[in-house]
């Protein structure tokens, strides 16, 4: 993985940016065997490509070290990011409109993928150019709202109440704009 990639590799291993090296190879070894494509049950052949490209640049000292000044600098430019869009735009509209656009997310995936309807909040971020920090709060919203619920492995997925409040409310909301597939 290039180090420059917008892929926090912390994230995609679930660790520390602090974890101590015995530490990434051993949390690599469980989700590697967990996401290798020969595993029947668990086994997701992208899921594991990123881990194990994680792992490389992370195991390896001097990528480590050019990699964790990248990090941290986009760790400060995503702060700068989500403290400039809360003035800039008012933030209960911009969050009304993220719920929204979240609960579409996880309805579609639903629909399409009913035997794998959960999401990692790290797709979720990418989908919905949002970063983690400012998912946090729409996630523990609609959880706390029985919107939504975790799944074992972390993964958001819809409930019945945020299918019902979801198509209940669909006409009713302010115009949104939708999401559209990415290519």
């Amino acid at each position: 993985m290039d180090p420059d990639a917008q892929v926090d590799l912390y994230e995609v291993l679930q660790i520390s940016s602090s974890a101590e090296p015995e530490t990434v190879h051993r949390v690599y070894r469980l989700l590697a065997q967990r996401f290798h494509p020969d595993n029947a049950n668990t086994g997701n052949a992208r899921r594991f490509h990123e881990i194990t490209e994680a792992y490389h640049v992370l195991s390896d000292p001097e990528r480590r070290a050019r990699y964790d000044q990248v990090h941290a600098q986009r760790q400060r430019d995503r702060w700068r990011v989500v403290t400039q869009g809360a003035e800039i735009e008012n933030d209960f509209v911009a969050e009304q409109r993220l719920r929204l656009a979240v609960l579409e997310i996880l309805y579609t995936r639903r629909r399409i993928e009913p035997n794998n309807p959960g999401i990692l909040p790290i797709d979720l971020e990418k989908m919905t150019g949002c970063p983690r920090e400012h998912l946090e709060f729409t996630t523990w919203y609609l959880v706390q709202r029985k919107y939504a619920q975790r799944g074992d492995n972390t993964a958001l997925m819809i409930t019945a109440d945020g299918v019902e409040s979801l198509e209940a409310n669909y006409q009713s909301t302010p115009a949104v704009p939708r999401l559209r597939a990415v290519n």
